[in-house]
C-alpha cells in the first residue's frame, strides 16, 4: 500500500493528466467538475476499494493498463516472471526486443499466458518478443474483456485471446508445439485466505487468488497438461507463493518435465518455477 500523501498525489495527477511537481505551480483554480471527481474517487478509496482500482489503471513494465475488480491487480513479482520468461525466451533462440514497425509481424514461435487477467503478462511479452505469436488466455470472459482492451489499447496486434481452463482454451493445432509457456495461476490455499488484506480478498477476484484447498491445485493441473502441449524441449515458467518452492519442482519433476528450478523475486523469496519438456 501506498502512503496516504502519495495515494492522493496519484489522485490529484489522474484527474489532472499533470504531474505533481507541475500541479504545485499551476496557478489556475480546479473547476468544480475536477474536484467533484478527486472528492469521489477519494470517497472510493476511504471504503478500501484498492487505489489502482480507483485510479482504473496502472503500470506494469512500461505499460500503462486498465484494471478494475475484473482483473488482479499487477504486482513486481510478476515483472520478475516476465523478466525470467524472456531470458528463457532468449534461450530457446528467440529474438528479443521491439518489433521493426516498418517489417512484417513476426510468427515464428508460439507464445502463451495461461490465465492472463488484465493481459499484463502477454502484452509484455509481445512487446519484447518481436518474432512470436502470444496467446493469452483465461476462463472469465469479464477478465478476458479488461484484457481485449487493454491489447487494444497497447497495439498488441501479435496477441490471441482464447477463452477457457488453461490449455483447454488453445487451438488443438498447438498442442505439442508450444517453445514458452508462462503462468501467474492462483496459488493461495484457502486456509491461508485469512491472511490476506481486506483490499486483497474483498476487492480483487477471488477465482485468480484462491486456487484450493493446498494452494497447488492450479499449478499441478497446468503442469500435468504441459507435457503435452510444450515442443520437444519447450519450457514453462510459473510463479507461486515463496513456501510452495519444494513442492512444485517436485510437481514437475513428477510429470516429467526436467531441469525444474526455482529463481528468486526482488526479495531474494523463491518465486518462479522453470522446467523443460525432454519429449
Amino acid at each position: 500500500m501506498e502512503s496516504p500523501a502519495s495515494e492522493a498525489r496519484w489522485i490529484l495527477e489522474s484527474v489532472s493528466g499533470l504531474v505533481f511537481d507541475a500541479l504545485l505551480i499551476e496557478e489556475a483554480p480546479a473547476t468544480i467538475r475536477a474536484e467533484r471527481k478527486v472528492n469521489a474517487l477519494l470517497e472510493r478509496r476511504l471504503t478500501g476499494e484498492p487505489l489502482q482500482y480507483v485510479l482504473g489503471e496502472w503500470s506494469f513494465r512500461d505499460l500503462d493498463l486498465l484494471v478494475d475488480p475484473r482483473v488482479l491487480i499487477p504486482r513486481p513479482e510478476t515483472e520478475i516472471l516476465v523478466e525470467i520468461a524472456l531470458l528463457e525466451a532468449a534461450l530457446l533462440g528467440m529474438r528479443i526486443g521491439s518489433a521493426d514497425p516498418w517489417a512484417d509481424s513476426g510468427r515464428d514461435h508460439v507464445v502463451v499466458d495461461l490465465g492472463t487477467g488484465s493481459g499484463a503478462i502477454a502484452i509484455a511479452l509481445e512487446r519484447s518478443l518481436p518474432d512470436a505469436q502470444v496467446w493469452a488466455t483465461d476462463v472469465s470472459s469479464d477478465a478476458l474483456a479488461v484484457a481485449r482492451a487493454n491489447i487494444a489499447g497497447t497495439g498488441a496486434t501479435r496477441v490471441m485471446v482464447g477463452e477457457g481452463a488453461w490449455f483447454d482454451a488453445l487451438p488443438l493445432q498447438l498442442k505439442g508445439n508450444l517453445m514458452l509457456v508462462v503462468s501467474n495461476p492462483p496459488y493461495i490455499a484457502e486456509h491461508e485466505e485469512s491472511d490476506l488484506s481486506t483490499e486483497v480478498i474483498d476487492w480483487e477476484p477471488y477465482g485468480a487468488l484462491i486456487s484450493g484447498p493446498t494452494g497447488l491445485e492450479a499449478i499441478e493441473e497446468i503442469l500435468m497438461a504441459s507435457v503435452e502441449w510444450l515442443a520437444p524441449g519447450g519450457v514453462i515458467v510459473i510463479e507461486h507463493a515463496p513456501h510452495q518452492a519444494e513442492a512444485v519442482v517436485t510437481l514437475a519433476e513428477a510429470t516429467g518435465l526436467k531441469d525444474a528450478r526455482v529463481h528468486p523475486d526482488l526479495t531474494g523469496r523463491p518465486r518462479v518455477l522453470v522446467a523443460r519438456n525432454p519429449h
